[in-house]
């Protein structure tokens, strides 16, 4: 499999740029992601959620540099 994988890698390099781009989208057409549009409606329905629970008081809120600097500690090496 490794092998049909590198022949075909290295085929698809030494298209010219504009038939690796069609491949590209032609690749990733094939994998059923969320188009642009799916994850935008998602994250705007997130947000939605998360402005309703901050009206409701049922979010604790506290100020980014609080958050960021207990991020910078735990993950600092």
């Amino acid at each position: 499999m490794a092998a049909v994988k590198d022949r075909v890698t290295e085929e698809a390099l030494s298209l010219p740029v504009d038939a690796r781009l069609s491949l590209i989208e032609e690749l990733l057409g094939s994998l059923n992601l969320p188009t642009s549009e799916e994850i935008e409606l998602a994250w705007a329905e997130e947000a939605e959620r998360r402005v309703a629970e901050t009206e409701a008081g049922a979010a604790s809120l506290q100020p980014g540099e609080e958050v960021f600097a207990r991020l910078r500690a735990k993950y600092r090496r």
